[in-house]
């Protein structure tokens, strides 16, 4: 009996094939090998093509069952990880009128803080938990304010998730935790919000139905299955945004526990059981996968928009084709902690909720051509991502977050020793890495909501932990004073 679960990134899609009896992995892959296109037709806007989704969706499922071990017809559920925040709008025909526009387009900003001054500042924290901001709500009032004939034809409107979850079933559906990563939920009537909804002017019909995150969502059905080469009524049983997702990965449900990722974004995921927001959004608050009337799991999140994504410019732009990551971070680790003072500011991908939503762009702050080296370059990117960090988990401990321990997957800046150490030391934090990722996560929560596994425990007994990563007070003193320097640059280009 096997489990799949599928992770749309805005990178690639990338899919994992979980063996029921031994918790493990027995199959992976992602599409495309190159990083999919994001599209900005202008200044601070990203957009992608939702079928180029899918058809990632498909390549991936068909290299999957090429691979050693796997049959279509023990695979008994399905799980979907996705980005956050993105707006997908169809008709009533299911074809998308436009590109979505994802999670690091900035347009809608001035959209979302218009609708937080008009709504009222308590009165939006104390329901949606944030401002509406720049999240999918905001999106799709742009669209409305914008583009009116496509707004028109609006049949539903949906988050990237269940998109996916819409071509597997044919069935428009989304999740509480979906919606609220939308800000279109009320926390406090635990329903889509009706305010909001009437200040945008959106009609409610716009808004599928509302299915839980852990449980069953729809079957596949027989075209779709085709397509995939999966077996007809094979359920979709779990679906989540990410970081939730994230979360879920590294078996983090309960409050205090701490997830992290350091992909293109950087995110610290917090899960608490009491109502937090930050009064001014730089960090958010959104319903858990596990969240209920009855019992909050609320997960508080900082997002990094430039982290990995800066990584990946530097090794497009700085390097030769046969000079890979691992390469880069042996660089990196030949320069002494503080990249002999070159700085770098990561914000080169959108407006940063930890600088109040501005487009900073990235900063590359006293370089020396006569002493710096590629080397130096790149270990300051890796510290600048980490400084990045470190000032958005300050935010968090004003919100009531303050991780001593935190878990990620050993996968992307997480590979860097550069990357981990100075987290660890710079933060504080104990780092614990395991064996997995989204689409292992996605997969093993699809097992609970077909009921398979009857317990967390039972679906996490396969998650492995491989290192720990402890502070060293060898490099904290020489990284504090230069985090103290990146700060003050930082805050003077915020003000």
């Amino acid at each position: 009996m096997q489990l799949i679960g599928y992770d749309l990134g805005s990178s690639s899609v990338k899919a994992s094939i979980i063996d029921v009896n031994t918790g493990k992995a027995i199959a992976s892959a992602f599409h495309p090998k190159e990083e999919m296109t994001i599209s900005a037709p202008e200044k601070g806007w990203a957009e992608q093509d939702p079928q180029s989704w899918w058809d990632s969706i498909k390549a991936v499922t068909h290299e999957l069952l090429n691979q050693q071990g796997v049959e279509a017809k023990t695979i008994k559920a399905i799980g979907i990880s996705y980005q956050m925040h993105g707006l997908v709008i169809v008709d009533k025909d299911q074809n998308v009128l436009r590109p979505s526009i994802i999670w690091c387009d900035s347009r809608a900003v001035a959209t979302g803080e218009k609708a937080f001054e008009s709504l009222g500042k308590e009165k939006c924290l104390d329901t949606l938990l944030n401002s509406p901001g720049n999240f999918t709500a905001s999106k799709l009032k742009w669209v409305k304010d914008h583009e009116p004939e496509t707004y028109e034809k609006i049949f539903r409107i949906m988050l990237p998730g269940d998109y996916i979850a819409m071509r597997m079933t044919g069935e428009f559906t989304t999740t509480p935790s979906g919606l609220s990563e939308g800000i279109f939920w009320d926390f406090k009537q635990h329903e889509v919000s009706q305010m909001l909804m009437e200040h945008y002017g959106f009609s409610p019909d716009y808004i599928p139905t509302i299915v839980e995150n852990i449980g069953l969502q729809g079957t596949l059905n027989s075209h779709t299955a085709s397509e995939l080469g999966l077996e007809p009524g094979t359920p979709i049983t779990y679906r989540a945004g990410d970081q939730p997702n994230n979360a879920l990965s590294l078996n983090v449900f309960n409050p205090g526990e701490i997830a992290a990722t350091a992909g293109t974004s950087g995110v610290v995921f917090g899960v608490s059981d009491q109502i937090r927001y930050d009064p001014l959004s730089r960090v958010n608050t959104f319903a858990h996968v596990n969240h209920t009337r009855q019992s909050n799991r609320l997960g508080v999140l900082l997002c990094i928009n430039g982290t990995g994504i800066l990584n990946a410019w530097l090794k497009r732009n700085c390097m030769s084709k046969d000079e890979g990551y691992e390469h880069m971070n042996q660089l990196a680790a030949s320069v002494p902690p503080g990249s002999d003072g070159l700085k770098i500011i990561p914000f080169g991908n959108g407006a940063e909720r930890i600088t109040g939503n501005k487009d900073l762009g990235c900063t590359i702050e006293g370089l020396d051509f006569n002493r710096h080296t590629k080397a130096h370059l790149i270990r300051a990117a890796h510290e600048g991502i980490v400084h990045s960090f470190k000032y958005g988990m300050e935010i968090m401990q004003e919100a009531g977050i303050a991780p001593s321990v935190i878990r990620a997957g050993h996968s992307n800046m997480f590979l860097s020793p550069v990357f981990r150490e100075s987290l660890a030391s710079l933060s504080n934090t104990t780092i614990e890495l395991y064996n997995t990722d989204g689409s292992q996560g996605a997969a093993r929560a699809a097992g609970l909501g077909a009921g398979i596994y009857k317990t967390t425990h039972e679906a996490f007994a396969g998650l492995e932990h491989l290192m720990t990563v402890e502070p060293s007070p060898g490099i904290t003193e020489p990284l504090t004073k230069e985090y103290e320097q990146w700060k003050k640059i930082l805050e003077n280009k915020i003000k």
